[in-house]
């Protein structure tokens, strides 16, 4: 009898036991979920590169194009500048990261920019030259503060904490290893909006696959149709035609069309193009609507912009020296619809 009552006691002793444990891993499960609602925001967005945060690949990414400054070949001038012995490449960076500024911004495009702003990073220097940059103190007179991969890191998470819907990265090429390194850091740290690559679309595409799985959204410029044109606004940019066609295509490959959360209305993920449409038709919109009709799908997002304004060193190309006409903007949104796009947006 004494051998039945222990083994009762045996039992139902157990049996308390593993109804705590069950009841604590169900009050453990609650608050994980509780904190993922909270962390990844109103519509429980997991970026992508969270798991290449845990498998190491961020990193691993970072110190592979860290190395590739060494004798540097990140964008298409493949300068050779020896930037980690400090040495300044043709974009006149070297290896120390410079920032501009950083904040909400309201002025992209309204699926970006939402209710509290992109959480813009406007990184110095700039590899294409333009020289009708509108933001030629930061690009080419090298405005801007010096920062570590650490800091950066810190002022992505604090975008996120101000409500920013997004990391906007302001022509990002030639810090691109930092970039990666800082997105490591931070996705550590709680990290969890998505990464806006807002580029000049002059761009290596074998470089590009280092992002893959890191963006989200493909911010990009196609600036020119035509190859005279390319080299001579953005001088030594003979190439730009033929890289920002295989760029877009990798871009693409990468993310696809745009996809547009339909609760928030903000851009999650996509290839989102912008053209601006410069005097005299300066820029070959229509080669370059054709080539985006012929080789990206029809409904890609492409953004006809008509702020073109004669700065920095514009006045001394005559042809370029003014605003666009209305019958300029009107031609240029005019080759985008005859090449068959469904998704292009204007501006007044």
């Amino acid at each position: 009898m004494r051998i039945i009552l222990h083994l009762l006691f045996f039992l139902l002793l157990t049996y308390w036991h593993f109804s705590c444990q069950n009841q604590q891993a169900q009050e453990n499960d609650d608050q994980r979920s509780k904190h993922k609602v909270t962390v990844m925001g109103e519509n429980n967005y997991i970026p992508s590169y969270l798991e290449l945060h845990r498998e190491g690949t961020l990193e691993q990414r970072g110190k592979v194009l860290w190395e590739r400054m060494r004798v540097c070949d990140l964008c298409p001038r493949d300068c050779d500048s020896r930037r980690l012995e400090g040495q300044r490449g043709d974009c006149n960076a070297s290896s120390q990261l410079m920032i501009a500024s950083y904040g909400p911004h309201f002025g992209e495009e309204p699926e970006l920019t939402g209710s509290k702003g992109s959480g813009t990073i406007f990184f110095t220097h700039c590899n294409l030259k333009c020289v009708f940059c509108i933001n030629a103190d930061i690009s080419q007179k090298g405005h801007g503060r010096k920062y570590s991969v650490d800091n950066l890191a810190q002022i992505m998470l604090e975008l996120q904490e101000n409500g920013q819907h997004n990391i906007n990265l302001v022509t990002p090429s030639h810090y691109i290893a930092h970039i990666i390194l800082a997105i490591d850091k931070a996705a550590a740290q709680g990290l969890r909006i998505p990464i806006v690559y807002n580029t000049c679309g002059w761009e290596k595409p074998e470089v590009l696959r280092y992002l893959d799985g890191i963006v989200d959204v493909y911010l990009t410029d196609f600036k020119y149709g035509c190859s005279q044109q390319a080299g001579k606004y953005s001088p030594g940019a003979w190439d730009y035609v033929e890289m920002a066609r295989k760029a877009h295509l990798e871009m693409h490959r990468q993310v696809g069309s745009v996809q547009v959360n339909q609760e928030t209305g903000r851009m999650e993920r996509g290839l989102m193009i912008r053209h601006l449409v410069m005097p005299n038709n300066v820029a070959c919109t229509e080669e370059v609507m054709n080539w985006i009709g012929e080789n990206l799908p029809k409904d890609t997002y492409v953004n006809i912009m008509s702020q073109y304004m004669p700065v920095f060193r514009a006045s001394l190309y005559s042809e370029i020296n003014r605003r666009i006409t209305r019958e300029e903007y009107r031609k240029a949104v005019d080759a985008a619809k005859q090449a068959g796009l469904t998704n292009i947006k204007t501006q007044p």
